[in-house]
Parts: structure tokens; C-alpha cells; sequence
């Protein structure tokens, strides 16, 4: 994983990061390209490029620690029940609050970014609450190919899939994602 997303925040190159904290630009490099883990670094280390970066340590290993990417129809299912516990307003303030989405597309979680930007465009929708527009960069991005429910895969025919296109809740639609309900949780 290349973790420049955290430099390109603050305007600053590996050659800039490395002359501020005194941190050798190799050693930078490494963990910058994601050659060495930030917690292989030592402390020293860690601490100096979260002080050029103006994040706490902590901030600085959760950014740079990445979770096991869940299958697609597991995040979905997560994501459909942290919104009926929540509600829709707590969720779409908690998810955009917590930059869910952005920290999904630095991560290249591509697909789980856009069907969470799609699932709040959504919602946004349905209660009148107007878009954020941070995500409008993100908006006109596209998943190259389509992606179909499990339920569709699994009936494995082409009149399935279109059906299931002609259902599609338009929000996820343009990102050609198929999501034709996303359970008794509004």
C-alpha cells in the first residue's frame, strides 16, 4: 500500500517530509511506499512524522494500519446494519464526520468507497438532506465493470441481471453498482 496520500494532505513531497523530521529519505521512502510498516519503525521514527504531518501518533498508525478487507457482500451487510442501529441521519453524519469514504478510497477499497458515497447519496435523498459535496470528485468515478448482488450471480442469468438493473436504486446505478434494496433499515 502507498500511503503518499498522508504527504499529499499537508503539500509535501518525500524529499520535504524527510529534510523537516530528519527522518533519512530511505528510510521515508520505505515506509511511505509501504516497503516497511510503520510499526517496524521505531518509535523515534513514527513520532517525528507525525509531528511534520501535525497528527498524533495514533492518528498516524490508524491511517497507516490498514484491516482485512472484508468480502464485498460482508461490508454491504455491515454497513446495512450499523444503518438500522444508527438511523439514517446518525449514519450519514458519523460516516462523512469520520471520513468512512475517503479513508476506504485511500485504502483503493474503490468498490466499498463508492457503494458507502452511493448508500449516503441515497439516504440523502430519501430524507431531503442535501449532498455533501466533498465527494463530488468521487462522484464521477465508475466501477469498470458491473457489479450484481449475490442473489443475481447466483441465478446466473442474463434476464436476471437486467431485471435487477431495471430495479437498481439509481444512486448506486451510476457507479454501476446493482442495488435494488437495501433492506427495511429506512
Amino acid at each position: 500500500m502507498n500511503y503518499s496520500f498522508l504527504l499529499e494532505e499537508k503539500n509535501l513531497t518525500i524529499y520535504e517530509c524527510s529534510k523537516r523530521s530528519g527522518i533519512p529519505y530511505s528510510t521515508l521512502s520505505d515506509i511511505v511506499n509501504g516497503k516497511t510498516a510503520i510499526e517496524k519503525a521505531s518509535f523515534e521514527t513514527a513520532h517525528k512524522l507525525a509531528s511534520v504531518l501535525d497528527i498524533s501518533m495514533d492518528e498516524l498508525y490508524s491511517k497507516m494500519h490498514i484491516p482485512e478487507r472484508p468480502s464485498f457482500e460482508n461490508f454491504k451487510s455491515q454497513m446495512q446494519h450499523d444503518l438500522q442501529r444508527e438511523g439514517s441521519y446518525e449514519f450519514i453524519l458519523s460516516t462523512i464526520q469520520n471520513e468512512i469514504i475517503r479513508t476506504m478510497w485511500q485504502w483503493q477499497w474503490y468498490l466499498e468507497a463508492l457503494y458507502l458515497l452511493a448508500l449516503i447519496d441515497y439516504l440523502s435523498r430519501q430524507n431531503k438532506i442535501p449532498l455533501c459535496n466533498d465527494y463530488d470528485a468521487m462522484r464521477k468515478s465508475k466501477i469498470e465493470h458491473m457489479v450484481f448482488p449475490a442473489g443475481v450471480i447466483a441465478l446466473g442469468t442474463e434476464k436476471a441481471k437486467q431485471e435487477a438493473i431495471k430495479k437498481a436504486i439509481p444512486e448506486f446505478l451510476r457507479f454501476n453498482i446493482v442495488e435494488t434494496e437495501i433492506g427495511n433499515v429506512i
